[in-house]
């Protein structure tokens, strides 16, 4: 799919449908021979604590689900999670030591396997590779957000959720916030004119550092960056591509998933150390302008001893939508409303509408904003990193590639030795 000749604003309205399965991949079918329940059986593509998280709201989610399949990079991580996973429901690991598959091309080895749906849960630059091998071999997928760190790949990526949709294949993201049942009904509430016309959209997301893992006798610098991928901008592409890309992506939720005209930003690095958190940013703003008027903003920091926020406001033109996550969920104006149901869990949510859809031989295709999500992202990155105002055009002619592929990864090859972005100084390549 060549996205250059793409219309902007048609491309989601084309590829966002719920599809029913009336033919399903071919891996699936046995899904479904008869009527008795089948067993699921999944394999786990990175098992550190957003993988172990995914795995085990995958067991909870259907009493026929097994987990047959691990891939990693650390044979410690792989102990660690299926440790706890065994924990939760001992006869749902069914993991034998022929199916732990270690190394960068580990993924490969497990999508040959008889998996029905793989979990990709490892850093976000190995996921285009992930998701475009798990839609070759036809299988149903849960994929973490965000799905690239760089436009050349990202194009992958959409033709992988382009492929997905005519394979009838499930997709669900990691972006958990649309699962959220308060966040579902406020959004519903904006988009059928509650507020009337949207004026603008601002979202916030403060909070403290990221965990670190201290440098251990006896790894390399590649080791070291991989234990702490989120704080390099190969592995991660900064805290708006990695953390902040939730607000992002709620902002895009409001205002229908279209694409804006013009992205500038600023952002930098006041509080990490510059010889243990790697070469990222700590805060960043942007401003989203998406024509006649309509403009979208995002303020993001990772700053230890700040007050923390996650929030998204609308303003419409007969009232506002306040979201103050996860405490008040309100609408003012003609219309006032103010969510007091009861909250879910939205990460078990996401597993349970999945594994919900493949037994009712329906495919869910979050692929479209989970895409689109990420290129407002790596844009804002772009436009913060240059001191740019950078249009879509620009943005998706960018040719900058932030690392190697899984499958040019070895562990005698170069760490990541990007320095820390200038703006004014940093080129848009």
């Amino acid at each position: 799919m060549n996205l250059e000749n793409l219309n902007r604003r048609s491309f989601l309205k084309k590829t966002n449908t719920v599809v029913l399965g009336t033919a399903l991949a071919a891996s699936s079918l046995n899904l479904y021979a008869n009527s008795a329940p089948k067993k699921i059986k999944i394999g786990l593509v990175g098992c550190g604590g957003r993988g172990t998280g995914a795995a085990s709201q995958a067991l909870r989610a259907d009493p026929n689900v097994v987990i047959t399949a691990v891939a990693d990079i650390f044979q410690d991580q792989v102990d660690l999670c299926l440790d706890s996973l065994r924990q939760i429901s001992n006869d749902q690991v069914k993991v034998d030591s022929k199916n732990i598959f270690l190394g960068f091309l580990g993924f490969q080895k497990l999508m040959n396997t008889d998996v029905d749906v793989v979990l990709l849960c490892s850093p976000p630059n190995f996921r285009p590779d992930h998701l475009e091998e798990a839609v070759k071999k036809g299988k149903h997928i849960f994929c973490e957000k965000p799905v690239a760190v760089d436009i050349p790949n990202l194009k992958r990526v959409f033709e992988s959720v382009k492929i997905a949709k005519e394979k009838n294949l499930c997709l669900v993201s990691g972006f958990c916030f649309r699962y959220a049942t308060p966040n579902r009904e406020i959004f519903q509430r904006i988009k059928q004119g509650d507020i009337g016309d949207i004026q603008s959209v601002s979202t916030f997301r403060f909070g403290g550092e990221l965990s670190h893992k201290e440098r251990q006798s006896g790894w390399s610098d590649l080791e070291y960056q991989l234990r702490n991928w989120f704080y390099f901008q190969r592995y991660s592409g900064d805290l708006i591509v990695e953390q902040a890309i939730h607000s992002v992506d709620m902002m895009s939720w409001a205002l229908g998933d279209i694409v804006p005209k013009t992205i500038i930003a600023t952002g930098g690095r006041q509080s990490r150390e510059l010889d243990k958190f790697g070469n990222v940013y700590d805060h960043m703003s942007i401003e989203f302008d998406y024509g006649n008027g309509l403009k979208a903003f995002h303020s993001c920091r990772q700053q230890n001893g700040t007050d923390s926020r996650n929030s998204v406001d609308v303003i419409g033109k007969n009232g506002r939508a306040n979201l103050n996550i996860p405490s008040n969920f309100e609408i003012y104006g003609d219309k006032a409303w103010k969510f007091t149901g009861r909250n879910n869990n939205m990460y078990q949510t996401q597993h349970d509408e999945l594994f919900a859809a493949i037994r009712d031989k329906k495919a869910i295709n979050d692929g479209p904003h989970l895409a689109n999500s990420t290129l407002l992202a790596i844009w804002s990155r772009t436009a913060a990193y240059t001191g740019k105002a950078i249009t879509y055009d620009q943005i998706m002619q960018s040719t900058e590639v932030l690392g190697p592929t899984s499958l040019e990864y070895d562990w005698k090859m170069q760490a990541d030795n990007r320095g820390i972005p200038q703006p004014g100084k940093t080129p848009f390549v």
